[in-house]
C-alpha cells in the first residue's frame, strides 16, 4: 500500500468505497429501467430501506434535514416508486411505503450488492472477505457509530 493511502483517514477509507457501490447501483437500476432514478434517491432507498418508515426517521438516518428528505420522496413518489399515507392511531404523522416499482428497484439493488459481494470476495480472498465483513459488522453494532454527543457534551468545559 502506497504512503499516500496508509495515510488516509477511515472516512475516505470507507466513503471512496461506499460512492463507487452507490454509482455502481444507480448505473445498474438505470440499464435495468429504473432510468430516472439517481445518486440522491441512494439517501431513501438506502438499507433497511424506507417501507413503513416516517420521513423524520429516514432523514435522521440520511444525516440530511426533513425538507430535503421530503423532497426527495416528493420525487419519487412522482416517479412511482412510493406512495405516503397516514400512519394508524398517531395523528399527522405520515408513513413511507413502497410501491410494486419500488419494490422493483429495491430488488435489482439486493442482486447488484451480491454481485458486489462475489467481486470483492473474489478480489480480497474468502477470508479477507470475511474478516472486513465481521470489523465492519462490529463497527455497525457499536456506539462508535450512533450519534456522537455534543463536544460540550463529551467531558470538556465549553465555558472556559
Amino acid at each position: 500500500m502506497s504512503r499516500q493511502k496508509t495515510d488516509m483517514l477511515i472516512g475516505a477509507l470507507l466513503r471512496v468505497p461506499a460512492q463507487a457501490i452507490h454509482r455502481r447501483i444507480i448505473g445498474e437500476l438505470n440499464a435495468a429501467g429504473f432510468e430516472d432514478l439517481r445518486l440522491p434517491h441512494m439517501a431513501v432507498l438506502q438499507f433497511p430501506g424506507p417501507d413503513g418508515v416516517r420521513p423524520g426517521m429516514l432523514a435522521e438516518r440520511a444525516g440530511m434535514s426533513k425538507q430535503a428528505m421530503n423532497q426527495l420522496l416528493r420525487s419519487l413518489e412522482a416517479l412511482g416508486y412510493l406512495a405516503r399515507s397516514d400512519a394508524p392511531d398517531e395523528g399527522r404523522a405520515r408513513l413511507v411505503h413502497m410501491s410494486k416499482r419500488g419494490r422493483a428497484a429495491y430488488a435489482k439493488m439486493q442482486d447488484v450488492l451480491r454481485d458486489v459481494e462475489r467481486e470483492w470476495r473474489a478480489e480480497l480472498g474468502p477470508k479477507e472477505f470475511a474478516r472486513l465483513k465481521e470489523l465492519l459488522s462490529r463497527v455497525w453494532e457499536s456506539p462508535l457509530t450512533r450519534s456522537s454527543p455534543r463536544p460540550d457534551a463529551a467531558g470538556s468545559d465549553s465555558s472556559r
